[in-house]
């Protein structure tokens, strides 16, 4: 399990989130968040869990939380001397996604474009230029273990100029293990485009194309994608695609208070 990328904690976050893979595949209410460790349940994963993590870590992130449960969550971690960090859930069915993010695809790319073959060596100069897109376009990435599917069931999808270029990016993968309600349920983010080639709809593309992807080759059942609430072209470009805002759940990051937001 390798291609870690990004500042030394980054790198060790990643290397801890793919060390517990099998911790996460059978804990109930623990999910793979692929930057920290993570849970969808708090009160089966237990608290005091939560609290070994954030000590070690410094970091622990949410899924899928109910909206009515969020703020006894937040006050909890604030207790700890954490915030939570939040971002809106997007969220769709198989059907409503392939409908939507089909008829994106149906249209094809620019003709100085094209899609790449989907990365397979995480270590590779290939995954490298990957993983520097993202973090280019503000974006953390994930490790290339878990970005070429090594940590559990993932995609990987790409666009590239006519020499191999990459210029576009995006992952979905599956991040909940069988003890939750969210088992099939892909999460679809990670969309990069090269600050010299935005504005020409490969945004939208990559995007349409990951989510294709998790339901075609990962059986997904729903696709989400968290956004935050000032980012307006993200949530237009997921609207496009056949999400729609959940605002009964919500996801988020519990950070110590002085730190940076952990990704846009």
């Amino acid at each position: 399990m390798t291609g870690y990328f990004g500042t030394p904690i980054q790198q060790r976050l990643q290397a801890q989130a793919e060390a517990s893979a099998e911790f996460i595949n059978v804990t109930a209410g623990a999910c793979q968040t692929g930057r920290t460790m993570g849970c969808d349940d708090p009160e089966r994963l237990g608290w005091a869990r939560i609290a070994e993590f954030l000590d070690r870590d410094g970091v622990c992130g949410f899924r899928l939380i109910p909206s009515s449960n969020a703020d006894r969550l937040q006050s909890h971690l604030e207790a700890q001397g954490f915030r939570f960090d939040r971002w809106d859930v997007f969220l769709a069915d198989r059907h409503s996604a392939l409908a939507a993010s089909e008829a994106i695809l149906s249209h094809g790319l620019p003709d100085e474009f094209r899609e790449l073959e989907r990365p397979a060596d995480p270590q590779g100069r290939e995954m490298a230029r990957i993983q520097t897109l993202m973090n280019d376009a503000g974006v953390v990435p994930f490790s290339g273990s878990m970005l070429t599917g090594g940590v559990g069931p993932a995609s990987t999808v790409t666009i590239g100029e006519k020499d191999g270029t990459v210029v576009a990016a995006a992952h979905g993968y599956l991040p909940h293990n069988s003890f939750s309600p969210y088992h099939q349920y892909a999460w679809g983010g990670l969309v990069a485009v090269a600050e010299a080639q935005r504005g020409k709809g490969l945004g939208g593309y990559v995007n349409a194309r990951m989510i294709v992807s998790v339901f075609r080759d990962l059986n997904a059942t729903h696709v989400y994608e968290l956004i935050s609430p000032t980012n307006l072209p993200s949530r237009r470009m997921v609207e496009a695609c056949g999400l729609r805002h959940e605002s009964e759940l919500v996801c988020g990051i519990a950070t110590p208070h002085q730190s940076p937001r952990l990704t846009r």
